[in-house]
């Protein structure tokens, strides 16, 4: 259906006038300001007679009543179905984030474990992101600390491997894991590949829920080798079954009757919510996530639960079950949404008496004293923000900060990185790090390092942003240095026309002790704060946050670097050509080396990668 647009008419005038042209198709409708922003995204079955409910001049909560007023031209787009139209609706949502939807802040994706299938000896190891490695994954786990204390237990218990397919490959003799027995060594023979293989579905059957069988067996098989003498081989399986039962007590409350689910529990207050994720997978507790999503004063529960399951699910798979502290405005529809989404049944729950309820009551605790932990935070930071704007006679309270600091060593592996703190305190989301590319600069200039991550900050900013409406763009800029770096900064910024936002340069004060830093502004005295200033300590954690990100970021570019070698840019040579040429010739300097000849000797390269490795490294002389 064509966009309709009024721009003479507005609120309720408006939106009569669209009734004219509109049938009863279901699909989805986008309300639009006089700036052509999506202040709401909506679906209806009927669209004619849901937007006709718009036209009337009362009964309106006032969140709706104010979106109304503010409506100058609406869009339409039809669907075949109703289902379609609430999908279609989500992803809208989370794309346009229109100021009057309830919107999911938070949209991170979960780890699993995967159990890889495509090496004699699988390897076990946490997995993020899209599923395209081969094997068996279990999950979603609420967060990495989930993952890495099932992965540790796994290891003691299992003794399966984490290192990498190379790393495997080129072991002499039993790592650290082998002695602090963690793993079985597989790399070295300590372990035939038939015992392993048990071992490997032995705790894909711990994953599954499935430990009795296991601890009976493993029982059987100490008492065999008590009684043929191998005492050796009997501690070890005493020691895995310690270690097993020692996990199945402190995994904490596992759930009988539900095996896979997820359960969601909401909780407003003052305008704020909180949603709080547990994850049942085969029957056990694989951890939990809180969520705190934009909503008014006069949201009902209905309506933010059924945002979030729309939006939550709209990238990921649901489980069979979700268990719902509150009813939603339309369960059938988004059960069916949600089974089209992933071909199998979804069924939607909202428990009143059993385990499943008490299941939802523990979420409803924790969602409750998440949020109050949150607003009493946020009082804080709001206090804070101000005393920040008193302290620095700031022209207004700032809603985004963006700190920046560089890391390197002498030069190498140069990073910048950006952090940002808002009302709600440090936003990780927003994070941003930066590989240093300037070739002309000097080693160690961090003028230079600090111009170019403002310089590619800033050009993209008013690139994607020119009119600054989407609340990317920083009211505050805290800089790491001196006098130099504030000065550095204001050019770039006058070179991109930038002159209105405030920058603070944050220098290490006498002796470089914390407490005595300096504080540097254009055009301004240097300045300092008191000693006990609690906006003083505000500052420095903001600083230690963006210093702490800018040295990690450069340790992982530093790490990545290790196992780099000149065969990674060689066209045609992927991880196994370079374990077979360096495990011929040594080194990547050797292969460099090498004559034609020998190259065509490696097994598995071929005349034409030969002479391709060849060429590369003698043409670059």
């Amino acid at each position: 259906m064509p966009d309709i647009e009024q721009p003479s008419l507005s609120g309720y005038d408006v939106i009569q006038s669209y009734l004219k042209t509109l049938d009863s198709s279901p699909g989805v409708y986008r309300m639009l300001d006089g700036e052509s922003r999506v202040l709401y995204v909506g679906k209806a079955r009927n669209l004619r007679a849901r937007v006709s409910n718009y036209a009337r001049p009362s009964g309106h909560s006032p969140r709706i009543a104010r979106m109304i007023d503010n409506t100058v031209s609406m869009m339409f787009l039809t669907t075949k179905t109703e289902t379609e139209a609430l999908l279609l609706e989500q992803n809208l949502i989370k794309q346009l984030k229109p100021k009057f939807n309830v919107l999911l802040r938070d949209d991170k994706s979960f780890p699993n474990i995967l159990v890889t299938n495509t090496h004699d000896y699988p390897q076990i190891k946490k997995h993020r992101g899209a599923k395209k490695e081969k094997g068996a994954y279990y999950g979603p786990f609420a967060s990495a600390g989930a993952v890495n204390r099932t992965l540790n237990q796994l290891q003691r218990v299992f003794l399966l491997r984490d290192c990498s397919n190379s790393q495997f490959e080129t072991r002499t003799r039993p790592c650290l894991q082998y002695q602090i027995k963690r793993c079985s060594a597989p790399c070295v023979g300590k372990i035939s590949a038939e015992d392993y293989r048990q071992t490997v579905e032995d705790a894909q059957k711990f994953l599954a829920g499935k430990t009795t069988g296991i601890q009976t067996r493993l029982a059987a098989e100490m008492t065999a080798a008590s009684e043929e003498m191998e005492f050796e081989r009997a501690a070890a399986l005493r020691d895995r079954i310690k270690a097993l039962t020692q996990v199945q007590t402190t995994q904490g409350i596992n759930p009988k009757g539900v095996s896979e689910a997820d359960i969601i529990g909401l909780h407003m207050s003052d305008g704020q919510a909180c949603v709080q994720v547990f994850f049942i997978r085969s029957g056990q507790n694989w951890g939990n996530h809180d969520y705190y999503p934009r909503v008014g004063d006069d949201v009902e529960p209905a309506e933010v639960l059924e945002a979030f399951i729309g939006q939550f699910y709209d990238q990921r798979d649901p489980p069979r079950q979700l268990i719902l502290s509150h009813e939603i405005e339309n369960p059938d529809l988004m059960a069916e949404a949600l089974a089209t989404k992933i071909n199998r049944k979804v069924e939607l729950l909202v428990p009143q008496r059993g385990e499943k309820a008490e299941l939802v009551d523990g979420a409803l605790r924790n969602a409750r004293e998440s949020l109050a932990r949150k607003m009493a935070e946020s009082a804080t930071q709001t206090k804070l923000l101000k005393g920040l704007t008193e302290a620095f006679d700031l022209p207004k309270v700032p809603e985004r900060i963006e700190i920046y600091d560089n890391s390197h060593i002498q030069g190498a592996f140069a990073v910048g990185a950006m952090v940002v703190a808002g009302q709600e305190g440090m936003i990780k989301s927003q994070y941003r790090k930066f590989n240093i590319r300037g070739d002309d600069l000097t080693p160690g200039d961090d003028f230079g390092m600090m111009k170019e991550v403002l310089m590619r900050r800033f050009k993209r900013l008013i690139k994607e942003d020119p009119e600054r409406k989407d609340g990317q763009w920083p009211d505050l800029l805290l800089i790491d240095g001196g006098a130099g770096q504030v000065s550095a900064v204001r050019e770039i910024m006058r070179e991109y026309g930038v002159e209105d936002i405030p920058m603070i340069g944050v220098a290490k004060g006498e002796d470089r002790d914390a407490g005595k830093e300096e504080f540097y502004r254009t055009g301004k005295q240097v300045m300092a704060l008191r000693h006990n200033d609690p906006v003083l300590y505000f500052i420095q954690r903001m600083r230690d946050e963006a210093h702490r990100f800018a040295i990690g970021t450069h340790r992982a570019k530093r790490a990545k670097s290790v196992g780099a070698t000149p065969l990674d840019d060689v066209p045609g040579v992927g991880a196994a050509r370079k374990r077979a040429l360096l495990a011929h010739f040594g080194s990547a300097k050797a292969v460099a080396r090498a004559n034609l000849h020998d190259l065509k000797a490696v097994e598995g390269v071929s005349d034409a990668l030969a002479d391709t490795i060849y060429a590369y490294f003698h043409e670059k002389g």
